[in-house]
């Protein structure tokens, strides 16, 4: 791609080695391990590596060295939070960012304590030239995996509209079957597939098609095998429950509800779902691996589920239309045997007739003065009434004997006069032996067999062939055929004979025609190449500026919309910005915008509908505008418009009215009428600016304070939100720190008996001893820390260190609850780290018990009942924190492992209050953890009446102020002891 860059001063000194290296890498590993190699050729370089966090990545990629210790990933993610160089303590060690705003950084390792300036100095020109490059190659690998979502999208179309033509089409049900075979293998790894068909009347089983690696015995389509031969195998629970099954063998047979019988080859990944009409399983897919490095996922599971149905339905229309064709084809047999006995007599008095007329014409036409083209015309006439030759062809050796023309082609297969290199084909059989050859199917495989021919690449396979070779004194010069592609036509001995005496004929006119030929062909083709060459280098010239042009303009413009891309506006606001350098009294303003609640327009009405209105959006926005102004979309439902002379800030307000004015017009998309709004930051640019990065981060800060101030609206961008910005970095940088230098300390919050005053258990709650903002609660820094993507190494520090004190010094009646996030739900080793934490620990797994939310619960009902339940195997419990406030209904209660489960505190402070519901919902509570044997703790409990009150409801167990505040272990030593505040 060519792009116009301004003139410069012409630098004639050496370009360092590197600079072609960097430039020349294509991806950002490419690119990080030019870098790798300058830094680790520096001698006070002791060890090198770049980590890069892609989106939606907590973990980071390395690249270079081994993985660094979690020292080095601290300050890396510090470099990264400041966007300046970070060294450790020592100083033998340096985090550099390299391309902001993506999270990329460079971390060395000196060979001695303060000489990495030096070494920052040297590197300072390559880093400066591969952090665009870095950052350009990431952007590519983006664009790569949107598109190839975007693909994977359009192949699932594509693939349901191939089973419809495939039911539809005039395919047998072996062809039709291997189609459906080819469209499940586009969309996943279908190598080993099969179909089996139901019959509920007569509870039988038949594998309609199968192919496997593995086991390669023959399936019979049309046998039926009785359902209970295959009992205990997994096809056989596939259709007995109408559920797919899915994973390795140890992990189906946890699936199953009865004990499991391996059939056949054992697979190291196996998926099957059940083809469902009405309700009834007629019958089932299957999809295995025998691969270690290919297994299926619950995305395949999905997407094979959602194409049985389309499958089942081409299955019944086939079967269906096959069976008529059945009786219609033992009809037409019928009758043709009744006429066939006097057909073959007509035809064989027919021949002979034929061929008395055509040996005389075949004479005269070996004399006959005609130009070649008559004369293989009328030859291919001759040969036409002696037997079919509607495919015929006569091929000559080229001068050089290395190639095969063809000055005569006529094939109802094939169209064109071909050209081709000499190769293993039948023709080629033909010139080497010098003999006629007669051959149908079974003849030409078995030379191919024999290594004799090759039948692959040489055209469509003839149900029957015959050629004879073209003699001239002693060389063979070529050959003539005929062919046949349909069954009903063959060649016998009596064609092999005519067609011989014609090739002869052939052969004699073509010696003395071929000298004259020769010299007029040279000079003809000659001329010809010229011209064609003079054309084409024409016509490449012009495509070659042509596609220069779109690619341009596809890298600085948005392909839905047509609007200019980020790209395009960072170069269009460094030409303003030096502009207002120049005129420091001029001004500028940037407007950010961002479509409101666009991704539920996306995920109710599709992503085709989303297009839609973003085009609307963009021509809504273009009209808003003047010019020379500009509007560019940044990416996803983000714009920006640039307006390079605003006199005062007022200019840009009244553009923000006018634009959520116009946005907020209702508009039709997908037939709903909806009303969008938007969200607008407004930074005023002038001479201070120095970047265009710096406009478009400020106009960013303001959007986010539009978006959090209620939405459809605008913000002028101040110092005031850069502040707040720069404190929620600062927070960032003290979480990190404060994770390192262990500030954080667990506070432990007694739960009693609420009768006896005993103390049943403890909830641990996380404090933050900041050292200059003092103690802080949880609501002050947990939702920063979540944004971060710290709280998750946050909540194993709380968990490690509350389950340490917690088995040093509370009682050994005593549980202890710890709270327990979504985030962790999603964990493949959630249960795996808590019981490696435990055994650290020391605590019993039957002390204790993880608090969830009901949020938790329905995030994956599935997987986190299957977490519950393997850790209440291994004696730890769980409790449903602040139930009655979430989702779910009371009923949902019992469909999980529960041991506890809290009241919340918005009931408790309500009892008692005439107008009010509290006290049913709490007894209904009661009542249904009775009813499940789970216990009922109350929370929030802060005066003696709410204790009463839910002693006399049946109550047994609170916690809250009135009971005891949370406090550190000290509060509650010599083992737990008993008390409140």
């Amino acid at each position: 791609m060519d792009i116009a860059l301004p003139a410069v001063a012409v630098d004639t000194a050496p370009v360092p080695p590197w600079l072609d290296r960097l430039v020349a890498g294509g991806t950002p590993a490419e690119i990080a391990e030019v870098l790798l190699q300058l830094v680790q050729a520096r001698p006070e370089c002791a060890a090198a590596s770049v980590l890069l966090w892609l989106d939606g990545e907590p973990t980071p990629m390395l690249l270079g060295a081994s993985c660094p210790d979690p020292d080095g990933g601290i300050l890396a993610r510090a470099a990264l939070a400041s966007g300046s160089h970070a060294w450790d303590e020592d100083h033998l060690r340096v985090a550099v960012p390299l391309a902001p705003p993506v999270r990329a950084v460079l971390l060395v390792t000196l060979i001695q304590p303060r000489i990495g300036p030096s070494l920052l100095a040297a590197l300072d020109p390559p880093l400066r030239v591969a952090a665009p490059l870095l950052t350009r190659a990431l952007k590519w690998t983006d664009l790569e995996s949107a598109n190839a979502r975007l693909s994977h999208s359009e192949q699932l179309q594509r693939a349901l509209f191939a089973i419809s033509d495939l039911a539809g089409s005039e395919r047998d049900m072996p062809d039709l079957l291997r189609g459906i075979h080819a469209i499940v293998g586009s969309l996943m790894y279908a190598e080993n597939f099969f179909i089996v068909l139901h019959d509920a009347e007569r509870d039988t089983i038949r594998f309609l098609y199968f192919a496997d690696v593995e086991d390669t015995t023959p399936r019979d389509p049309a046998r039926e095998i009785p359902l209970a031969s295959r009992e205990h195998t997994l096809t056989w629970y596939v259709i007995r429950d109408g559920l797919p099954l899915m994973g390795r063998t140890s992990e189906l047979q946890q699936q199953v509800s009865g004990p499991l019988l391996v059939y056949g080859p054992d697979s190291y990944d196996w998926l099957g779902v059940p083809m469902l009409r009405d309700g009834q399983v007629r019958g089932a897919l299957v999809v295995q691996s025998y691969r270690a490095d290919v297994c299926y996922t619950p995305a395949d599971r999905a997407l094979l589920s959602f194409v049985a149905s389309h499958i089942l339905t081409a299955l019944d229309r086939k079967l269906g239309q096959d069976e008529l064709e059945k009786v219609v084809r033992l009809r037409t047999l019928e009758l043709a045997d009744a006429n066939r006995g006097l057909q073959l007599e007509i035809l064989e008095r027919q021949r002979a007739e034929r061929l008395q007329a055509a040996l005389f014409q075949i004479a005269q036409l070996a004399t006959a003065d005609i130009s070649q083209v008559a004369f293989y015309e009328r030859v291919h006439g001759v040969v036409g009434q002696l037997l079919n030759a509607t495919n015929f062809f006569i091929a000559l050796l080229s001068e050089t004997r290395e190639a095969l023309e063809f000055p005569y082609f006529v094939d109802g297969q094939a169209r064109g006069n071909p050209a081709r290199p000499l190769a293993r084909g039948l023709s080629e059989y033909v010139l080497r032996h010098g003999q006629p050859l007669l051959g149908a199917t079974r003849d030409m495989e078995l030379l191919a067999e024999r290594g004799e021919v090759e039948l692959i690449g040489v055209g469509p396979p003839a149900v029957c062939w015959l050629g004879v070779p073209l003699i001239v004194g002693d060389e063979v010069i070529g050959l003539v055929a005929v062919q046949s592609y349909t069954p009903s036509v063959v060649y016998g001995a009596a064609d092999q004979e005519l067609l011989s005496f014609v090739g002869s004929q052939i052969a004699n006119s073509l010696n003395r025609r071929r000298s004259a030929l020769i010299q007029q062909r040279a000079f003809a083709q000659l001329e010809q190449r010229v011209q064609e060459r003079t054309t084409e280098l024409r016509r490449e010239i012009g495509e070659r500026e042509r596609i220069q042009e779109q690619l341009k303009h596809q890298v600085m413009h948005d392909a839905l919309t047509g609007l200019p891309n980020r790209g395009y506006l960072r170069e269009r606001l460094e030409r303003v910005l030096g502009l207002l350098r120049r005129e420091p009294t001029r001004h500028a303003a940037l407007l950010y915008l961002d479509v409101d609640r666009f991704k539920v327009i996306n995920d109710s009405l599709g992503h085709l509908a989303g297009d839609a209105m973003l085009k609307e959006v963009a021509a809504r926005l273009q009209a808003c505008v003047r010019d020379p102004d500009l509007v560019a979309r940044l990416a996803g439902d983000e714009f920006a418009i640039l307006l390079e002379d605003v006199p005062q800030p007022e200019t840009a307000i009244k553009v923000a009215q006018r634009i959520l004015a116009m946005l907020g017009m209702p508009m039709l998309i997908a037939g709903k009428e909806i009303e969008p709004s938007a969200s607008i930051g407004i930074a005023i640019a002038d001479a201070h600016y120095q970047q265009s990065d710096e406009v478009l981060r400020d106009a960013d800060v303001a959007l986010y304070r539009a978006k959090a101030q209620g939405r459809k609206r605008f913000e002028m961008f101040d110092a005031s939100l850069q502040k707040r910005a720069i404190d929620v970095l600062a927070m960032e940088h003290d979480l990190r720190m404060a994770l390192h230098n262990d500030q954080f300390e667990p506070y432990f919050q007694p739960i009693q008996h609420l009768d006896s005053g005993e103390v049943m258990g403890y909830e641990a709650l996380i404090r933050w001893n900041h050292p200059q903002r003092g103690l802080l609660g949880p609501g002050e820094f947990l939702e920063i820390a979540e944004e971060s993507g710290s709280i998750e190494a946050i909540d194993w520090w709380m968990f490690e260190h509350s389950c340490t004190l917690a088995a040093r010094e509370l009682s050994g009646d005593s549980y202890l609850t710890i709270n327990v996030s979504p985030l962790h739900f999603r964990r493949p080793d959630l249960c795996e780290r808590l019981r490696e934490m435990l055994r650290r620990t020391g605590l019993p797994p039957s002390r204790l018990v993880l608090e969830v939310t009901e949020g938790s619960l329905l995030d994956d009902p599935e997987g986190v009942r299957r977490i519950l339940a393997t850790l209440r195997e291994d004696g730890v419990g769980a409790a449903l924190d602040d139930f009655g406030t979430g989702y779910s209904s009371l009923s949902y209660l019992h469909t999980f492992p529960l041991r506890i489960v809290k009241i919340d505190r918005s009931f408790v402070a309500r009892l008692g209050i005439a107008d009010g519901n509290s006290d049913a919902v709490v007894v209904s509570i009661l009542a249904l953890a009775r009813a499940l044997g789970i216990e009922a703790v109350a929370e929030g409990i802060e005066t003696a009446t709410q204790r009463d009150t839910l002693l006399a409801m049946g109550c047994r167990y609170g916690q809250g102020y009135l009971l005891g505040r949370p406090a550190p272990i000290g509060a509650w030593g010599n083992k737990g002891k008993q008390g409140s505040e």
